[in-house]
């Protein structure tokens, strides 16, 4: 990593106070003081600014429990969006979504500046599971869990969806896992069956479930149990 991103992550500061303060001699690499905010360091070199040993920065994982009306983008002319409510945090420009959500959607959402990592829980080939809350406008026939697991077709798609677990709890409620993520996946797929889902929240993306303490718009870094299982 160059030595300005690397002090950048670890203090806070933008990358041009950082190139600011290294023509200061404030910063030294292995013992010999640097000017040179390219220099590429890693987590086995020793590095120093302002007189104070630097630890290599980390990536940073949260989980937020996104509020409805909210759009899943860094800006937006109309709606509130979700990486707006991290104000609390040190470069929020560094995150991205492991995923999205619809406005009309609630639930868990993911955040995080490890690409590697996003790409893995979300990417199809890793087969994730993502799973959702859901109430349709009418009852959902038992036929569905049948149709679901075979995959179904969708408007305007070639192909069919990918076997999805469905789990009826009430008579319009119901629990849908899938392993894709198509656009508007779980509305398209009860349409095709001829219903309407009228509310849907997300509460698990592979083995991490939504913390029930976190009220809408709330968020909080995973545990390390969690990175380690997405990985």
């Amino acid at each position: 990593m160059r030595l300005d991103k690397y002090l950048s992550q670890a203090t806070g500061l933008s990358r041009k106070d950082i190139k600011r303060l290294l023509h200061k001699d404030l910063a030294a690499v292995n013992g010999v003081v640097t000017r040179d905010s390219s220099l590429q360091v890693s987590e086995d070199d020793t590095v120093m600014f302002q007189e104070m040993e630097i630890a290599a920065p980390r990536p940073r994982y949260f989980m937020m429990n996104k509020p409805y009306g909210y759009v899943c983008s860094s800006d937006d002319p109309t709606n509130a969006t979700v990486m707006g409510l991290l104000i609390d945090e040190p470069r929020p420009n560094d995150l991205h979504l492991a995923g999205r959500l619809d406005l009309d959607t609630t639930g868990l959402l993911l955040i995080t500046d490890d690409g590697q990592w996003s790409h893995k829980l979300t990417s199809p080939k890793h087969k994730q599971g993502k799973r959702y809350l859901l109430e349709t406008a009418d009852p959902i026939p038992e036929s569905a869990v049948e149709q679901f697991a075979q995959g179904v077709q969708l408007l305007n798609e070639k192909h069919l969806t990918k076997p999805a677990e469905l789990e009826i709890i009430g008579v319009d409620e119901a629990f849908l896992t899938l392993t894709e993520g198509r656009y508007h996946q779980v509305k398209r797929m009860f349409a095709a069956i001829g219903n309407k889902v009228i509310k849907l929240h997300r509460d698990r993306i592979s083995h991490i479930v939504l913390d029930e303490s976190l009220a809408p718009g709330e968020y909080r870094e995973l545990t390390e149990e969690e990175i380690q299982i997405s990985k």
